[in-house]
């Protein structure tokens, strides 16, 4: 009956967890691949949880009187069984992970070597302490705001004005490290309307604290007029050419 109880508990509390640790709504085709490679893992991580934790307490309850204990006798099966099925899962893991990845959303390899004719670009310029969003064929340059269509490829290239910084939209799942001279990639499609807060998530002064952005996903429409609106607006951060 102990046994039992410690063993309910014990599920009990990990399906606590299942529930507090499920992801909302994704906002982006990236936060989507993040959340479902974590419910993948999730599905595997927790039986393995409560199985052995289900052992090792059996173990403790069942062995705790035990003043003269004997050396475990080798079972050459059960360790082959044991070890075939640790490689199935790491192999799951390990195919699960490679997809996402290697998605040009995530992996910014990939991301460099797929942009899409039809994608928005956006120039993106991190200094002391704030951001600079450079839209080229709009001729708009804001700061610390960045707007971005719904349901469309957005590219963006980031360099840093002066030292190491790092573009981190939570919501999104974007996030990418900027470097003085260089230019990284990443790519997003949001796939919901609404404004989500960006950071910087490398320490680059006393000002880090409040290299802060706000991102806004709008409809199409919402988009071109928001650019019309702004055309001619400009920043004076110095940036180098977006390679070709």
């Amino acid at each position: 009956m102990r046994l039992r109880r410690v063993a309910l508990a014990g599920c009990s509390l990990v399906a606590l967890v299942w529930l507090a640790s499920s992801p909302a709504a994704a906002q982006s085709v990236n936060r989507n691949l993040i959340d479902e490679l974590n419910t993948q893992l999730l599905y595997v991580a927790l039986p393995l949880t409560v199985f052995v934790e289900v052992i090792l307490v059996y173990a403790v309850v069942r062995f705790s009187g035990n003043d003269d204990p004997k050396p475990t006798i080798d079972v050459p099966s059960l360790e082959l069984t044991w070890t075939i099925a640790t490689a199935i899962v790491l192999l799951f893991v390990g195919l699960s992970a490679y997809v996402v990845l290697t998605n040009p959303y995530i992996s910014p390899g990939q991301a460099a070597a797929t942009v899409d004719g039809d994608d928005e670009r956006v120039q993106v310029t991190g200094y002391r302490y704030g951001w600079q969003f450079t839209y080229p064929e709009a001729n708009v340059t804001t700061r610390n705001e960045l707007v971005i269509p719904a349901n469309r490829s957005v590219t963006l290239n980031m360099t840093s004005a002066d030292t190491l910084h790092a573009l981190f939209v939570p919501r999104l799942g974007v996030k990418k490290d900027l470097f003085p001279g260089e230019y990284t990639r990443i790519r997003t499609n949001a796939t919901r309307f609404g404004e989500h807060r960006a950071y910087c998530t490398e320490l680059c002064g006393v000002g880090h604290s409040r290299m802060r952005a706000t991102v806004t996903v709008v409809n199409e429409t919402a988009y071109r007029t928001w650019l019309a609106d702004h055309a001619g607006q400009h920043s004076v951060t110095e940036a180098p050419p977006v390679p070709e």
